[in-house]
């Protein structure tokens, strides 16, 4: 159930005096499974990007296949489409509407045609997936804390068991603790259903830590495609494009320059830690 884009582009108000290509020539392949990050500078496409990838945007031209099969064909099932990838926007909660969260969350199995016992089956499982506390199902959603909010708005996904669930920023504005939450419950997600996820996000710490790809986007185009590691040893390249590596990188680089026999290329709080006991027991530092 991969996605694959062939040749994207995406231009806002086409043929208008406010026209702007937002996404140029986009080719790219998510396959069933991954944990997947995207990063850019503010206006660098990554946000219209995910939006193509369960049709809410549609591409100026180009091709993108779900499952092998291109949805801008004519007939192509984009309700489907839709149940299949989930997508959880910036700021979430704007996304609950119903008088409490359990209902909330009903609303798209119920959408989908199924019966109120499923509908509640459903709902059941996805608060509890994300850790959702069951004494606060029949609270009114906008009683909730922000943490609470996104909890209810990506279980209001995840009730629909999509096979891709999209994050676009999923912890702006949340204190550290709300934020790492939010994440490990992410990852939890993915180890325990195999779901791909697909994360937008401005933190390269939580990037670094999380993901087992980035996609770097600058100005409508993909600047770098890899893992982690390989993407955050071009840190001085994505300087160059208001971007940055995790502290970690610059950290380890400065001891490097210093003298100290340590790898560089270490993106996490943990491997740098490892890394540097490492050198220090084989007499490094």
């Amino acid at each position: 159930m991969s996605i694959r884009l062939e040749h994207l582009n995406y231009v806002y108000s086409q043929g208008t005096a406010y026209e702007k290509q937002a996404l140029k020539d986009v080719s790219l392949e998510i396959p069933q499974g991954q944990f997947a990050g995207i990063i850019g500078h503010t206006g660098s496409g990554k946000s219209t990007l995910i939006q193509h990838l369960n049709g809410l945007l549609w591409a100026s031209s180009g091709a993108l296949y779900y499952d092998g099969k291109n949805i801008y064909d004519n007939g192509y099932p984009l309700r489907e489409l839709r149940s299949q990838v989930g997508l959880v926007f910036q700021y979430p909660e704007h996304q609950l509407f119903e008088v409490d969260v359990f209902t909330d969350v009903c609303f798209g199995p119920k959408n989908q045609g199924l019966s109120a016992e499923e509908c509640e089956a459903r709902a059941r499982e996805a608060l509890e997936l994300v850790g959702f506390p069951e004494k606060y199902y029949r609270q009114s959603p906008f009683e909730l804390s922000g943490g609470q909010k996104r909890r209810a708005a990506i279980a209001g996904v995840l009730a629909m068991r999509p096979r891709v669930l999209v994050l676009d920023e999923p912890t702006a504005g949340l204190d550290p603790k709300g934020r790492d939450d939010i994440l490990e419950q992410v990852a939890h997600l993915h180890a325990q259903t195999g779901m791909t996820v697909v994360l937008v996000s401005h933190s390269m710490e939580d990037i670094a830590r999380y993901v087992e790809r980035i996609i770097v986007m600058n100005r409508g185009e993909k600047m770098l495609d890899d893992t982690p590691r390989n993407v955050f040893s071009h840190y001085r390249e994505l300087e160059q494009v208001g971007l940055a590596a995790p502290q970690v990188t610059y950290m380890m680089h400065d001891l490097k320059e210093r003298g100290f026999g340590v790898r560089t290329d270490v993106t996490t709080v943990e491997e740098a830690a490892d890394e540097i006991v490492r050198a220090v027991g084989f007499g490094s530092l």
